[in-house]
C-alpha cells in the first residue's frame, strides 16, 4: 500500500491551515487585527509603489561640500597649531581646492612642514617659496564622495523609518546619487522636507562685540532664525555626533523645545564648555542658522539641555527626528520628484487578476484533460499553491509590486511541472507492468530527484536576482522564490496525501490517468 505517514497528513493540514490564516486578510477590504505585531495572522501584504502609489524622490547628494569642509577643518587645525607653535604666517585658507598659508620667516619652514603633515593623513604637502600647501588626492577625494553617499543612505533610511513609512526602496544610483520610492505616504512635502534637510547641529562661543561685517579671524558670521546676524566662532565647542537622544517637550512657559542627550563624551564636552564659559552666550547653530544664543547663567553637567526657538509642534517634532536620526554628510539636492497614483495600482492588479484567471482556466483545463482524476487531485493543491504564497508574502510582510505578481502568474504554470514528471513517471511504470499501487510509490519517489533539481535550479536563480537586483527585479524574485517552495510542497505533499487516501480507500485494479 501506499505509504503516507500520519504525521505527513498532520504536516500537511497545519502548513494550509496557517496558510489560510495569513492569506485570508487579502481577500478583505481591511485586514483583521491590522495593529498585532508583525508575524502575527491578521497583516495584508505590502505594496510597492508601483501598486499602492506614493512618492518617488531621485536625490544627488552634495559631495564637493564634505571636501570643501574637510579642507576648512584642516585651515582650523592649522591655525591652532601655528599658534601654540608660534610661527607667524599670512594667507591662511582655502583656496583653488586647496589648504595653505604663507611663513613670513623661512626658517620656520621645516617645523610648519610637519605641522602640516600631522593635519590629515590624506592631504599631501606641498611647499613652494614660503607657502605650504594641503591638498586632497585623487582617491582621497573619491572615498570621500563614496562615504558621504554611504553615510547619507543610513541617515535618509533612518529619517523615513521614523515616519512610520512602510517598506521604503531607498538605493544608491551611481556614485553620488540616492533613489528613494516611498509607498502610500499621505504627505510628500513633509516628507522631501525631512530628507532634504541636513540637520548639522553644533554649539558655538559668540564672539561679542565684534563686528558682524567684519568678522575677526576664527570667527564667522551667521543669520540667526529670529532675524539680524551674529558673529560666532568659528571652534566647535560641542556638535551634534555626540546626541544620543532628541525628544520633542515643553518648557515651564508650555513652549515647544526639544530636550537634547549627550553621550559621555559629548556631556563632558558640553559640561566643561559651559562652565569655563559661565556668563557668555552660547549660539546654538542648525544648519548654518543661529537657532537661539542664551547665556550660560551655571554649568550645565548632566549632560541634557534643551533647544528653545519658538518652534511649533510640529516643526519640535521633526527637529527631535531629524537630530535623532543624525546629520546629513552633505547637502541633498532633488533631481526628479514624481507622484504614482493609486489608479495605476489598481489597473495593474486588474490586470494581474485576469492574467492569473486566464493562466489558472488554462492550467486546470490541461491537467483534466491529461490525467482525469489525478489531474483534479493536482488542480486542488495549485489553489492550495496560490493560498500559500499569498500567506508566505503576508507573513513575511515582503512587498507585493507589479513584476511579483508576474513572478506569481508564471509560478501558477510552473506549480503542475511536478506533478506531470511524477504522473508521467507512474505511467512509465505501469506501462512495464507494475502494480497499481508499485507504479505509485515508484512514480513519486524515482520522479523526486528530477522535481529536486529542476526546481533548484530556478530557486538559486531566484536568490541571485533578490540579491544583485533592485527594485521590480527583487519583487519578481521574492514571489518566484516563494512560489518554486510551495509548488514543490503542494506537489510532493499535498498531491501525494491526495493519491494516498484514494488509493486506500479504493484499492484500484487500475489507475485513472
Amino acid at each position: 500500500m501506499m505509504q503516507f505517514d500520519t504525521w505527513k497528513t498532520i504536516l500537511v493540514a497545519f502548513v494550509c491551515l496557517a496558510g489560510v490564516a495569513y492569506a485570508a486578510p487579502n481577500l478583505m477590504e481591511k485586514g483583521i487585527g491590522d495593529d498585532l505585531p508583525m508575524g502575527v495572522p491578521g497583516k495584508q501584504i505590502s505594496l510597492g509603489l508601483d501598486l499602492q502609489g506614493g512618492s518617488y524622490l531621485l536625490l544627488e547628494v552634495e559631495a564637493d561640500v564634505v571636501v570643501q569642509e574637510r579642507l576648512e577643518a584642516i585651515v582650523d587645525g592649522a591655525r591652532r597649531a601655528l599658534r601654540e607653535a608660534r610661527i607667524g604666517y599670512i594667507g591662511l585658507g582655502v583656496e583653488g581646492g586647496s589648504a595653505g598659508f604663507t611663513l613670513r620667516e623661512a626658517s620656520d619652514l621645516e617645523r610648519a612642514r610637519e605641522i602640516a603633515a600631522e593635519l590629515d593623513s590624506d592631504a599631501t604637502v606641498s611647499v613652494e617659496g614660503n607657502r605650504v600647501s594641503l591638498t586632497m588626492g585623487e582617491e582621497a577625494i573619491r572615498q570621500i564622495k563614496i562615504n558621504a553617499v554611504q553615510q547619507s543612505i543610513e541617515i535618509v533610511r533612518r529619517r523615513v523609518d521614523e515616519t512610520g513609512t512602510r517598506e521604503p526602496l531607498i538605493q544608491r544610483q551611481g556614485i553620488d546619487r540616492i533613489l528613494i520610492q516611498l509607498p502610500g505616504i499621505d504627505d510628500p512635502q513633509r516628507i522631501k522636507e525631512l530628507i532634504g534637510q541636513t540637520a548639522k547641529l553644533t554649539f558655538h562661543l559668540v564672539a561679542v562685540g565684534a563686528d558682524a561685517d567684519r568678522p575677526p579671524p576664527g570667527a564667522r558670521t551667521l543669520p540667526m532664525l529670529e532675524g539680524g546676524d551674529i558673529v560666532i566662532e568659528r571652534r566647535v565647542m560641542v556638535s551634534g555626533e555626540n546626541l544620543v537622544d532628541a525628544q520633542p517637550s515643553f518648557d515651564q512657559t508650555s513652549q515647544p523645545v526639544v530636550t537634547i542627550r549627550f553621550d559621555s563624551a559629548g556631556g563632558q564636552r558640553f559640561g566643561r564648555a559651559t562652565s569655563e564659559n559661565v556668563g557668555k552666550p552660547f549660539a546654538i547653530v542648525l544648519d548654518g542658522k543661529v537657532i537661539s544664543a542664551p547665556v550660560i547663567r551655571e554649568p550645565i553637567l548632566g549632560g541634557s539641555a534643551q533647544i528653545s526657538g519658538r518652534f511649533t509642534v510640529q516643526e519640535a517634532q521633526d527637529l527631535a527626528l531629524l537630530l535623532r536620526a543624525g546629520a546629513l554628510p552633505a547637502p541633498l539636492t532633488v533631481l526628479e520628484e514624481r507622484s504614482v497614483g493609486p489608479g495605476l495600482g489598481a489597473d495593474s492588479i486588474a490586470a494581474g487578476e485576469i492574467a492569473a484567471v486566464i493562466g489558472m482556466v488554462l492550467v486546470v483545463g490541461f491537467m483534466i484533460l491529461s490525467y482525469g482524476l489525478f489531474g483534479i487531485f493536482a488542480n486542488i493543491a495549485l489553489f492550495v499553491n496560490i493560498v500559500l504564497i499569498l500567506g508566505a508574502l503576508s507573513a513575511l510582510q515582503a512587498t507585493l509590486t507589479l513584476p511579483g505578481i508576474a513572478g506569481i502568474v508564471l509560478t501558477i504554470g510552473m506549480a503542475v511541472d511536478a506533478n506531470v514528471l511524477i504522473f508521467e513517471r507512474v505511467r512509465d511504470e505501469m506501462a512495464a507492468g507494475r502494480s497499481p499501487i508499485n507504479a505509485l510509490d515508484a512514480g513519486y519517489s524515482r520522479a523526486l530527484t528530477t522535481i529536486i533539481d529542476s526546481n533548484l535550479t530556478t530557486l538559486f536563480a531566484a536568490i541571485f536576482l533578490f540579491a544583485l537586483g533592485s527594485g521590480p527585479v527583487k519583487g519578481f524574485a521574492v514571489t518566484l522564490g516563494i512560489g518554486i517552495l510551495t509548488s514543490m510542497f503542494t506537489a510532493i505533499m499535498v498531491t501525494r496525501m491526495f493519491v494516498a487516501i484514494w488509493a486506500r480507500r479504493r484499492r484500484p485494479a487500475s489507475l485513472p490517468i
